[in-house]
Protein backbone atom coordinates (compact mmCIF):
# COMPACT_ATOMS: atom_id res chain seq x y z
CA UNK A 1 0.00 0.00 0.00
CA UNK A 2 1.49 3.39 -1.01
CA UNK A 3 1.65 6.36 1.33
CA UNK A 4 -1.44 8.16 -0.09
CA UNK A 5 -3.60 5.02 0.12
CA UNK A 6 -2.38 4.33 3.65
CA UNK A 7 -3.24 7.89 4.74
CA UNK A 8 -6.71 7.57 3.20
CA UNK A 9 -7.22 4.20 4.95
CA UNK A 10 -6.29 5.72 8.34
CA UNK A 11 -8.70 8.62 7.76
CA UNK A 12 -11.59 6.28 6.95
CA UNK A 13 -10.74 4.07 9.95
CA UNK A 14 -10.72 7.09 12.26
CA UNK A 15 -14.06 8.35 10.97
CA UNK A 16 -15.60 4.86 11.29
CA UNK A 17 -14.30 4.41 14.85
CA UNK A 18 -15.69 7.79 15.84
CA UNK A 19 -19.07 6.89 14.40
CA UNK A 20 -19.18 3.55 16.22
CA UNK A 21 -17.96 4.86 19.57
CA UNK A 22 -20.61 5.93 22.09
CA UNK A 23 -21.02 9.65 22.19
CA UNK A 24 -19.56 11.33 25.25
CA UNK A 25 -22.13 13.08 27.40
CA UNK A 26 -21.66 16.78 27.66
CA UNK A 27 -20.10 17.61 30.99
CA UNK A 28 -19.24 13.98 31.81
CA UNK A 29 -17.25 13.84 35.06
CA UNK A 30 -14.35 11.42 34.62
CA UNK A 31 -12.94 11.84 38.11
CA UNK A 32 -12.57 8.72 40.30
CA UNK A 33 -15.72 7.65 42.10
CA UNK A 34 -14.13 8.29 45.50
CA UNK A 35 -13.39 11.91 44.65
CA UNK A 36 -16.98 12.47 43.57
CA UNK A 37 -18.30 10.81 46.73
CA UNK A 38 -16.07 12.97 48.91
CA UNK A 39 -17.30 16.09 47.13
CA UNK A 40 -20.95 15.03 47.58
CA UNK A 41 -20.44 14.49 51.31
CA UNK A 42 -18.69 17.82 51.88
CA UNK A 43 -21.36 19.63 49.85
CA UNK A 44 -23.96 18.74 52.50
CA UNK A 45 -22.47 21.42 54.77
CA UNK A 46 -23.24 19.62 58.02
CA UNK A 47 -22.16 22.57 60.17
CA UNK A 48 -25.64 24.08 60.10
CA UNK A 49 -27.29 20.99 61.62
CA UNK A 50 -28.81 21.67 65.06
CA UNK A 51 -27.58 19.59 68.01
CA UNK A 52 -30.51 19.26 70.43
CA UNK A 53 -28.19 18.19 73.25
CA UNK A 54 -25.01 20.25 72.76
CA UNK A 55 -22.14 19.28 75.09
CA UNK A 56 -22.13 22.59 76.94
CA UNK A 57 -25.76 22.07 77.95
CA UNK A 58 -26.19 18.32 78.36
CA UNK A 59 -23.26 15.96 78.56
CA UNK A 60 -23.97 12.83 76.57
CA UNK A 61 -23.05 9.65 78.39
CA UNK A 62 -20.30 7.18 77.66
CA UNK A 63 -20.43 5.07 74.53
CA UNK A 64 -21.09 2.05 76.73
CA UNK A 65 -24.68 3.21 77.25
CA UNK A 66 -27.36 1.02 75.71
CA UNK A 67 -28.70 2.09 72.31
CA UNK A 68 -31.83 0.61 70.80
CA UNK A 69 -34.24 1.89 68.20
CA UNK A 70 -37.06 3.66 69.99
CA UNK A 71 -40.62 2.53 69.34
CA UNK A 72 -42.84 4.66 67.07
CA UNK A 73 -44.79 5.88 70.13
CA UNK A 74 -41.59 6.87 71.92
CA UNK A 75 -40.32 8.69 68.85
CA UNK A 76 -43.56 10.64 68.41
CA UNK A 77 -43.55 11.68 72.07
CA UNK A 78 -39.90 12.68 71.86
CA UNK A 79 -40.43 14.71 68.68
CA UNK A 80 -43.25 16.67 70.31
CA UNK A 81 -41.31 17.29 73.52
CA UNK A 82 -38.11 18.54 71.94
CA UNK A 83 -37.65 22.17 71.07
CA UNK A 84 -35.23 23.60 68.54
CA UNK A 85 -34.71 26.51 70.92
CA UNK A 86 -32.69 24.27 73.22
CA UNK A 87 -30.29 23.28 70.48
CA UNK A 88 -27.22 24.85 68.95
CA UNK A 89 -25.45 24.48 65.61
CA UNK A 90 -23.15 21.49 65.42
CA UNK A 91 -19.87 22.39 67.12
CA UNK A 92 -17.70 20.22 64.87
CA UNK A 93 -17.82 18.02 61.80
CA UNK A 94 -19.72 14.76 62.26
CA UNK A 95 -18.11 11.35 61.83
CA UNK A 96 -19.25 9.64 58.65
CA UNK A 97 -18.11 6.43 56.97
CA UNK A 98 -19.51 6.14 53.44
CA UNK A 99 -18.78 3.38 50.93
CA UNK A 100 -19.97 2.65 47.39
CA UNK A 101 -19.39 -0.44 45.26
CA UNK A 102 -20.35 -0.03 41.60
CA UNK A 103 -21.31 -3.46 40.24
CA UNK A 104 -21.21 -4.90 36.75
CA UNK A 105 -23.95 -6.99 35.17
CA UNK A 106 -22.56 -10.09 36.90
CA UNK A 107 -22.57 -8.54 40.37
CA UNK A 108 -18.80 -8.00 40.51
CA UNK A 109 -17.19 -4.73 41.59
CA UNK A 110 -16.27 -2.29 38.84
CA UNK A 111 -15.35 0.63 41.09
CA UNK A 112 -14.98 1.10 44.84
CA UNK A 113 -15.08 4.24 46.96
CA UNK A 114 -14.72 4.77 50.70
CA UNK A 115 -14.67 8.24 52.25
CA UNK A 116 -14.38 9.21 55.91
CA UNK A 117 -15.47 12.52 57.42
CA UNK A 118 -14.63 13.66 60.97
CA UNK A 119 -13.36 16.67 62.93
CA UNK A 120 -9.85 15.55 61.90
CA UNK A 121 -10.93 15.30 58.24
CA UNK A 122 -13.60 18.02 57.80
CA UNK A 123 -13.09 18.00 54.03
CA UNK A 124 -13.25 14.22 53.91
CA UNK A 125 -10.45 11.75 53.30
CA UNK A 126 -10.45 9.08 50.59
CA UNK A 127 -9.51 5.68 51.99
CA UNK A 128 -6.98 3.74 49.89
CA UNK A 129 -8.65 0.42 49.02
CA UNK A 130 -6.85 -2.72 47.89
CA UNK A 131 -8.99 -3.84 44.94
CA UNK A 132 -8.03 -7.52 45.22
CA UNK A 133 -9.20 -7.74 48.82
CA UNK A 134 -11.65 -4.81 48.80
CA UNK A 135 -9.91 -3.90 52.03
CA UNK A 136 -7.68 -1.34 53.67
CA UNK A 137 -4.97 -1.39 56.29
CA UNK A 138 -4.66 2.39 56.23
CA UNK A 139 -7.32 3.16 58.87
CA UNK A 140 -6.95 2.90 62.63
CA UNK A 141 -10.59 2.25 63.57
CA UNK A 142 -11.65 3.25 67.09
CA UNK A 143 -14.69 2.20 69.08
CA UNK A 144 -17.42 4.81 69.22
CA UNK A 145 -17.94 6.84 72.41
CA UNK A 146 -20.40 9.75 72.57
CA UNK A 147 -18.48 11.66 75.22
CA UNK A 148 -15.15 11.29 73.45
CA UNK A 149 -16.68 12.61 70.25
CA UNK A 150 -18.18 15.61 72.05
CA UNK A 151 -15.23 16.66 74.21
CA UNK A 152 -12.18 15.03 72.63
CA UNK A 153 -12.40 16.52 69.17
CA UNK A 154 -14.05 13.41 67.78
CA UNK A 155 -11.07 11.25 68.71
CA UNK A 156 -11.63 7.77 70.12
CA UNK A 157 -9.19 6.02 72.44
CA UNK A 158 -9.96 2.27 72.12
CA UNK A 159 -8.84 0.36 69.03
CA UNK A 160 -11.24 -1.90 67.15
CA UNK A 161 -8.45 -3.90 65.50
CA UNK A 162 -4.97 -4.66 66.84
CA UNK A 163 -1.87 -3.69 64.91
CA UNK A 164 -3.19 -0.50 63.32
CA UNK A 165 -1.31 1.93 65.57
CA UNK A 166 0.74 3.31 62.67
CA UNK A 167 -2.09 3.58 60.16
CA UNK A 168 -2.16 7.10 58.66
CA UNK A 169 -5.94 7.62 59.11
CA UNK A 170 -7.37 7.63 62.65
CA UNK A 171 -11.15 7.30 62.75
CA UNK A 172 -13.87 6.57 65.31
CA UNK A 173 -16.47 4.30 63.72
CA UNK A 174 -20.04 5.45 64.38
CA UNK A 175 -22.17 2.92 66.24
CA UNK A 176 -24.08 1.03 63.49
CA UNK A 177 -27.45 0.98 65.30
CA UNK A 178 -29.89 -1.40 63.61
CA UNK A 179 -27.68 -1.99 60.58
CA UNK A 180 -25.97 -4.44 62.98
CA UNK A 181 -28.98 -6.67 62.27
CA UNK A 182 -27.30 -7.55 58.97
CA UNK A 183 -24.64 -9.35 61.00
CA UNK A 184 -27.27 -11.16 63.06
CA UNK A 185 -29.00 -12.21 59.84
CA UNK A 186 -25.76 -13.53 58.37
CA UNK A 187 -25.11 -15.54 61.55
CA UNK A 188 -28.57 -17.08 61.47
CA UNK A 189 -28.33 -18.06 57.81
CA UNK A 190 -24.85 -19.54 58.18
CA UNK A 191 -26.20 -21.75 60.96
CA UNK A 192 -29.18 -22.66 58.75
CA UNK A 193 -26.81 -23.67 55.95
CA UNK A 194 -24.91 -25.85 58.45
CA UNK A 195 -28.12 -27.63 59.40
CA UNK A 196 -28.10 -26.25 62.94
CA UNK A 197 -31.18 -24.07 62.46
CA UNK A 198 -34.44 -24.69 60.61
CA UNK A 199 -35.92 -21.38 59.52
CA UNK A 200 -39.40 -22.87 59.57
CA UNK A 201 -39.11 -24.20 63.13
CA UNK A 202 -40.66 -22.45 66.11
CA UNK A 203 -38.24 -20.69 68.43
CA UNK A 204 -39.36 -20.27 72.02
CA UNK A 205 -37.83 -17.05 73.26
CA UNK A 206 -37.62 -17.22 77.05
CA UNK A 207 -35.56 -14.21 78.17
CA UNK A 208 -33.73 -14.45 81.48
CA UNK A 209 -33.82 -11.80 82.74
CA UNK A 210 -36.54 -9.99 80.83
CA UNK A 211 -35.14 -6.83 79.25
CA UNK A 212 -37.50 -3.98 78.37
CA UNK A 213 -36.06 -3.34 74.92
CA UNK A 214 -36.20 -7.06 74.09
CA UNK A 215 -39.74 -7.75 75.25
CA UNK A 216 -41.13 -10.77 77.02
CA UNK A 217 -41.43 -14.45 76.12
CA UNK A 218 -42.68 -15.39 72.66
CA UNK A 219 -42.99 -18.31 70.25
CA UNK A 220 -42.48 -17.58 66.56
CA UNK A 221 -41.01 -19.17 63.46
CA UNK A 222 -37.35 -18.26 63.07
CA UNK A 223 -38.19 -17.03 59.58
CA UNK A 224 -40.73 -14.60 61.08
CA UNK A 225 -38.22 -13.28 63.59
CA UNK A 226 -35.79 -12.69 60.70
CA UNK A 227 -38.37 -10.83 58.63
CA UNK A 228 -39.46 -8.62 61.54
CA UNK A 229 -35.85 -7.86 62.44
CA UNK A 230 -35.04 -6.59 58.94
CA UNK A 231 -38.23 -5.13 57.49
CA UNK A 232 -39.65 -3.52 60.64
CA UNK A 233 -36.39 -3.27 62.63
CA UNK A 234 -38.16 -4.99 65.50
CA UNK A 235 -35.87 -5.15 68.53
CA UNK A 236 -37.75 -8.02 70.16
CA UNK A 237 -37.10 -10.31 67.18
CA UNK A 238 -33.46 -9.21 67.05
CA UNK A 239 -32.94 -10.09 70.72
CA UNK A 240 -34.56 -13.47 70.09
CA UNK A 241 -32.20 -14.27 67.20
CA UNK A 242 -29.14 -13.08 69.11
CA UNK A 243 -30.18 -15.36 71.98
CA UNK A 244 -30.76 -18.21 69.52
CA UNK A 245 -27.15 -17.90 68.35
CA UNK A 246 -26.05 -17.84 72.00
CA UNK A 247 -28.09 -20.99 72.65
CA UNK A 248 -25.89 -22.73 70.08
CA UNK A 249 -22.70 -21.19 71.53
CA UNK A 250 -22.02 -19.85 68.05
CA UNK A 251 -21.24 -16.14 68.42
CA UNK A 252 -17.48 -16.67 68.61
CA UNK A 253 -17.67 -18.71 65.40
CA UNK A 254 -19.81 -16.08 63.65
CA UNK A 255 -17.38 -13.29 64.56
CA UNK A 256 -14.43 -15.45 63.51
CA UNK A 257 -16.13 -16.08 60.18
CA UNK A 258 -16.30 -12.35 59.52
CA UNK A 259 -12.55 -12.09 60.22
CA UNK A 260 -11.71 -15.19 58.16
CA UNK A 261 -13.68 -13.79 55.20
CA UNK A 262 -11.74 -10.51 55.26
CA UNK A 263 -14.33 -8.40 57.10
CA UNK A 264 -12.52 -7.94 60.44
CA UNK A 265 -14.37 -4.79 61.54
CA UNK A 266 -17.68 -6.68 61.62
CA UNK A 267 -18.40 -8.01 65.11
CA UNK A 268 -21.17 -8.49 67.65
CA UNK A 269 -19.66 -8.79 71.13
CA UNK A 270 -20.78 -8.51 74.73
CA UNK A 271 -24.45 -9.36 74.20
CA UNK A 272 -26.33 -11.07 77.05
CA UNK A 273 -26.75 -14.81 76.44
CA UNK A 274 -29.94 -15.01 78.49
CA UNK A 275 -31.95 -12.43 76.54
CA UNK A 276 -29.97 -11.24 73.50
CA UNK A 277 -29.79 -7.67 74.75
CA UNK A 278 -26.92 -5.17 75.13
CA UNK A 279 -25.79 -4.50 71.57
CA UNK A 280 -23.31 -1.69 72.20
CA UNK A 281 -20.36 -4.02 71.58
CA UNK A 282 -21.14 -4.10 67.86
CA UNK A 283 -18.96 -2.52 65.19
CA UNK A 284 -19.11 -2.18 61.43
CA UNK A 285 -17.04 -0.23 58.92
CA UNK A 286 -18.56 1.01 55.69
CA UNK A 287 -16.14 -1.01 53.58
CA UNK A 288 -16.74 -4.34 55.32
CA UNK A 289 -20.51 -3.79 55.43
CA UNK A 290 -20.48 -3.24 51.67
CA UNK A 291 -18.56 -6.51 51.29
CA UNK A 292 -21.16 -8.36 53.34
CA UNK A 293 -23.88 -6.99 51.06
CA UNK A 294 -21.77 -7.93 48.02
CA UNK A 295 -21.76 -11.51 49.26
CA UNK A 296 -25.52 -11.44 49.91
CA UNK A 297 -26.09 -10.00 46.43
CA UNK A 298 -24.32 -13.06 45.03
CA UNK A 299 -22.10 -11.97 42.16
CA UNK A 300 -20.31 -14.41 39.87
CA UNK A 301 -16.86 -15.84 40.53
CA UNK A 302 -14.44 -14.60 43.15
CA UNK A 303 -15.83 -11.49 44.85
CA UNK A 304 -12.60 -10.71 46.71
CA UNK A 305 -9.53 -12.48 48.07
CA UNK A 306 -8.61 -12.23 51.75
CA UNK A 307 -5.18 -11.23 53.01
CA UNK A 308 -4.48 -14.92 53.65
CA UNK A 309 -5.28 -15.79 50.06
CA UNK A 310 -8.77 -17.21 50.54
CA UNK A 311 -11.05 -16.54 47.55
CA UNK A 312 -14.48 -15.43 48.77
CA UNK A 313 -17.48 -16.30 46.63
CA UNK A 314 -21.25 -16.12 46.96
CA UNK A 315 -21.20 -19.74 48.13
CA UNK A 316 -20.36 -18.62 51.67
CA UNK A 317 -24.16 -18.58 51.86
CA UNK A 318 -26.36 -21.05 50.03
CA UNK A 319 -28.57 -19.89 47.17
CA UNK A 320 -31.70 -20.26 49.31
CA UNK A 321 -30.17 -18.25 52.17
CA UNK A 322 -29.00 -15.47 49.85
CA UNK A 323 -32.38 -15.35 48.14
CA UNK A 324 -34.18 -15.13 51.48
CA UNK A 325 -31.81 -12.40 52.68
CA UNK A 326 -32.22 -10.44 49.44
CA UNK A 327 -36.01 -10.72 49.48
CA UNK A 328 -36.20 -9.65 53.12
CA UNK A 329 -34.01 -6.60 52.52
CA UNK A 330 -36.13 -5.75 49.47
CA UNK A 331 -39.19 -5.75 51.75
CA UNK A 332 -37.83 -2.95 53.94
CA UNK A 333 -40.59 -0.85 55.47
CA UNK A 334 -38.50 2.04 56.83
CA UNK A 335 -37.57 3.90 53.65
CA UNK A 336 -36.59 7.14 55.30
CA UNK A 337 -32.88 7.96 55.26
CA UNK A 338 -30.91 7.78 52.00
CA UNK A 339 -34.31 7.21 50.42
CA UNK A 340 -37.49 8.92 51.64
CA UNK A 341 -40.50 7.67 49.62
CA UNK A 342 -42.48 6.93 52.79
CA UNK A 343 -42.92 10.72 52.96
CA UNK A 344 -43.74 11.00 49.25
CA UNK A 345 -44.62 14.51 48.09
CA UNK A 346 -43.68 16.37 51.24
CA UNK A 347 -41.63 19.51 50.85
CA UNK A 348 -39.59 18.17 53.77
CA UNK A 349 -37.68 15.93 53.81
CA UNK A 350 -36.03 16.01 50.39
CA UNK A 351 -36.72 13.00 48.23
CA UNK A 352 -33.59 10.81 48.23
CA UNK A 353 -32.78 7.69 46.20
CA UNK A 354 -35.85 7.29 43.92
CA UNK A 355 -36.84 3.84 45.14
CA UNK A 356 -40.11 1.96 45.01
CA UNK A 357 -41.94 1.29 48.30
CA UNK A 358 -42.72 -2.44 48.70
CA UNK A 359 -46.43 -3.14 48.14
CA UNK A 360 -46.78 -5.10 51.40
CA UNK A 361 -46.82 -1.87 53.44
CA UNK A 362 -49.16 0.17 51.23
CA UNK A 363 -52.80 0.49 52.31
CA UNK A 364 -55.69 0.95 49.83
CA UNK A 365 -55.47 4.75 50.21
CA UNK A 366 -51.78 4.68 49.24
CA UNK A 367 -50.42 5.49 52.71
CA UNK A 368 -47.85 3.32 54.46
CA UNK A 369 -48.05 1.61 57.84
CA UNK A 370 -45.09 -0.41 59.15
CA UNK A 371 -46.02 -2.06 62.41
CA UNK A 372 -46.95 0.84 64.69
CA UNK A 373 -45.28 3.41 62.41
CA UNK A 374 -47.92 5.36 60.47
CA UNK A 375 -47.01 7.56 57.49
CA UNK A 376 -49.61 9.98 56.14
CA UNK A 377 -48.57 10.34 52.51
CA UNK A 378 -49.90 8.62 49.41
CA UNK A 379 -46.78 6.92 48.06
CA UNK A 380 -48.31 5.78 44.77
CA UNK A 381 -47.11 8.84 42.79
CA UNK A 382 -43.55 8.19 43.98
CA UNK A 383 -43.85 4.50 43.14
CA UNK A 384 -45.02 5.44 39.63
CA UNK A 385 -41.96 7.66 39.26
CA UNK A 386 -39.54 5.25 40.98
CA UNK A 387 -36.38 4.34 39.08
CA UNK A 388 -34.79 1.73 41.37
CA UNK A 389 -35.29 -0.89 44.02
CA UNK A 390 -33.37 -0.44 47.26
CA UNK A 391 -32.88 -3.63 49.30
CA UNK A 392 -31.59 -2.10 52.50
CA UNK A 393 -31.45 -1.80 56.27
CA UNK A 394 -31.72 1.47 58.16
CA UNK A 395 -30.68 2.24 61.73
CA UNK A 396 -31.23 5.15 64.07
CA UNK A 397 -30.60 6.07 67.68
CA UNK A 398 -29.80 9.40 69.31
CA UNK A 399 -26.25 9.47 67.96
CA UNK A 400 -26.54 7.28 64.87
CA UNK A 401 -28.12 7.54 61.45
CA UNK A 402 -27.26 4.62 59.17
CA UNK A 403 -28.39 3.00 55.95
CA UNK A 404 -26.89 0.17 53.91
CA UNK A 405 -28.25 -1.61 50.88
CA UNK A 406 -28.26 -2.71 47.25
CA UNK A 407 -29.63 -0.42 44.52
CA UNK A 408 -30.83 -1.82 41.19
CA UNK A 409 -32.55 0.16 38.43
CA UNK A 410 -35.73 -0.88 36.69
CA UNK A 411 -35.51 -1.94 33.07
CA UNK A 412 -35.71 1.08 30.83
CA UNK A 413 -34.35 3.48 33.46
CA UNK A 414 -30.83 4.87 33.59
CA UNK A 415 -28.71 1.88 34.53
CA UNK A 416 -27.63 1.66 38.17
CA UNK A 417 -26.31 -1.37 40.01
CA UNK A 418 -24.49 -0.50 43.21
CA UNK A 419 -24.10 -1.00 46.93
CA UNK A 420 -24.17 2.01 49.24
CA UNK A 421 -23.39 2.22 52.95
CA UNK A 422 -23.50 5.32 55.18
CA UNK A 423 -22.77 5.34 58.92
CA UNK A 424 -22.87 8.67 60.76
CA UNK A 425 -23.28 9.92 64.32
CA UNK A 426 -26.01 12.39 63.36
CA UNK A 427 -28.96 10.52 64.84
CA UNK A 428 -32.20 11.71 66.39
CA UNK A 429 -30.32 14.24 68.57
CA UNK A 430 -29.52 16.23 65.41
CA UNK A 431 -32.08 18.00 63.22
CA UNK A 432 -32.35 20.75 60.61
CA UNK A 433 -32.94 24.34 61.68
CA UNK A 434 -35.86 24.74 59.27
CA UNK A 435 -37.44 21.42 60.19
CA UNK A 436 -41.24 21.71 60.12
CA UNK A 437 -43.39 20.12 62.80
CA UNK A 438 -44.56 16.58 62.11
CA UNK A 439 -48.33 16.10 61.78
CA UNK A 440 -49.94 14.67 64.94
CA UNK A 441 -50.01 10.90 65.15
CA UNK A 442 -47.62 10.48 62.22
CA UNK A 443 -44.22 8.81 62.33
CA UNK A 444 -41.73 11.68 62.69
CA UNK A 445 -38.82 12.65 60.48
CA UNK A 446 -36.05 11.27 62.64
CA UNK A 447 -32.99 13.22 61.58
CA UNK A 448 -31.50 15.75 59.19
CA UNK A 449 -32.67 15.61 55.57
CA UNK A 450 -29.05 15.95 54.52
CA UNK A 451 -28.98 12.14 54.44
CA UNK A 452 -31.67 12.16 51.75
CA UNK A 453 -29.81 14.90 49.90
CA UNK A 454 -26.67 12.77 50.03
CA UNK A 455 -28.62 9.71 48.82
CA UNK A 456 -29.95 11.70 45.89
CA UNK A 457 -26.45 12.99 45.08
CA UNK A 458 -24.95 9.50 45.23
CA UNK A 459 -27.66 8.10 42.97
CA UNK A 460 -27.03 10.94 40.54
CA UNK A 461 -23.33 10.07 40.47
CA UNK A 462 -24.08 6.41 39.82
CA UNK A 463 -26.59 7.32 37.10
CA UNK A 464 -23.92 9.30 35.29
CA UNK A 465 -21.29 6.56 35.19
Amino acid sequence: MNRKRFAAFITVLSLTSAALAPAAHAGTDHRPLADRLREAIVAQNFKDVIDLTPPELTARSSGKREKYDASPAELMNRAQARSLAAGKPLHQSPNMDAAIFELDAFGRTRAVANVLLSPQYPDGVVVPVDRRGLSTDQVRYRWWDDTEWDVNGGKGTVDVLPGRENAPIDFSSPYPASVLKLMVGFGVLRLADQGKIDLDADYTYAPNPVREACGGPSVKKIRQHFDEMITKSQNESTCALIKLIHDLNAWDAVNQTFADLGMPTLMVTGTIPGNGGRWIGSNMSGLDTAKLLLLVNGGAGVLWTTGKGKPVTRHELSYSSRKFFQDTLAGQGHNEMLSTPNWCGRDYPTQGIPQQVPARWIKPDGTVTVGDAVYDRDVRPCNDAAEVTFAHKTGWVDTTGSDAGIVKSFRGKDKRNYIVVVFCNLGTDYVDAARPADPPGVYPVLYTQKYAQLGKAIDGIMKSL
